[in-house]
């Protein structure tokens, strides 16, 4: 069979016709660029198709298929040969058409929920950003999909105001994603970039106290609420004596402070027993997971947040003439500490079963509140 000689033998008939390519497309309602090929014989009408040029050039099948006239017509049951092979060819192309219909509108559907469900549960986090731009990806795709096998799209493409519409529509979407993206990312990036270039500041001078503790909001090591410092001592009394300090201060990108201290006021240790006792206990177990406080201590004063952490002092459990009070303090942000706990402060001190680690219970029940 020789390609070049149907698509000449075509082109011929056409002309014959005195049809443009275009109009013929829209006769058989395909696409100019089909027609083209047929012409050219890079490619030949779907043997569905074949019977329908036939009878529309008013030529016999086996004309076309040999590219030149013949003086015999096809015979009655030639014809009704090419007609049933016709229509199974069209029946098959329907079933596998159908098919696709389904799995696109079912795509559609699940790409939908899918992004509902992952705006829903979405935290700034570049992983869980890329899955919802790759889904709306995926959505716009089932999207065109489904218009273009439901016969929508082809309807629409005939109203150059509707398609024009559509073009604007989809840029805007587009550029509206991709602002959004490019902001995220570039928000994601600088937050990585400060807690990679954050040190873990560790104070083991009590002379820089004030340096963090009451510093002021505008303090460069001001944490957001310094009211939680309330139960600390404004500044270390003279007369008091510091037997053990640490402060640990870390900001990343919001500030986390780990602080145990303690001091022997000797003489003036019933004053501040009285203010810390008029500070009071506030309701702290069950935050983070605390069961109480810590063992061979009693608590004094305790102020707790549910979101910021603990500010507590306490004295020995039992000891006599005892002068020395304890005061610690776990503050940060987000519901979590971005350094181990352990590491900072002696065990002895933690309020038991607290648990501020990035994945603890506590987290996970406050924000899928």
């Amino acid at each position: 069979m020789d390609q070049k000689k149907t698509g000449q033998f075509l082109k011929s008939l056409r002309n014959e016709k005195g049809l443009t390519q275009e109009q013929l497309a829209k006769q058989f309602n395909v696409s100019n660029r089909s027609v083209s090929r047929w012409e050219t014989g890079t490619n030949l009408p779907d043997i569905s198709l074949l019977v329908e040029i036939a009878d529309f050039y008013d030529v016999d099948v086996r004309e076309i298929i040999d590219g030149e006239r013949k003086s015999e017509m096809m015979d009655k049951e030639t014809r009704e040969v090419a007609d049933k092979m016709a229509d199974y060819a069209s029946e098959e192309k329907g079933k596998l058409f159908r098919f696709v219909q389904i799995v696109s509108i079912a795509g559609v559907i699940v790409s939908v929920i899918a992004l509902v469900l992952q705006t829903l549960s979405y935290e700034p986090d570049l992983k869980r950003a890329g899955a919802v731009f790759a889904t709306f990806i995926v959505f716009v795709a089932m999207c065109i999909l489904t218009l273009y096998v439901t016969g929508v799209l082809k309807k629409i493409g005939k109203h150059r105001k509707v398609v024009k519409a559509i073009k604007v529509t989809t840029i805007v979407l587009l550029a509206l994603v991709t602002h959004y993206m490019f902001f995220m990312i570039f928000g994601l990036v600088v937050i990585g970039a400060s807690m990679a270039s954050a040190k873990i500041d560790v104070s083991t001078d009590a002379a820089e106290y004030n340096k963090y503790i009451h510093c002021g909001k505008n303090n460069e090591y001001a944490f957001g609420d310094q009211e939680i410092f309330g139960v600390f001592p404004e500044t270390i009394p003279s007369n008091a004596e510091v037997t053990e300090y640490q402060l640990t201060y870390y900001n990343p990108w919001d500030a986390q402070y780990i602080v145990y201290m303690t001091l022997d006021y000797k003489a003036g240790y019933e004053d501040e027993i009285a203010r810390l006792s008029a500070i009071g206990i506030d309701d702290y177990e069950g935050i983070y997971t605390v069961t109480g406080e810590p063992e061979c201590y009693d608590l004094i004063a305790m102020d707790s947040d549910d979101y910021s952490g603990f500010a507590y002092a306490m004295v020995p459990e039992g000891e006599q003439d005892n002068t020395k009070i304890t005061y610690c303090a776990i503050v940060f942000c987000n519901y979590c500490l971005d350094v181990d706990v352990h590491e900072y402060i002696p065990d002895r001190y933690l309020l038991p079963g607290f648990d501020a680690t990035e994945d603890n219970p506590y987290r996970t029940e406050q924000l899928n509140k």
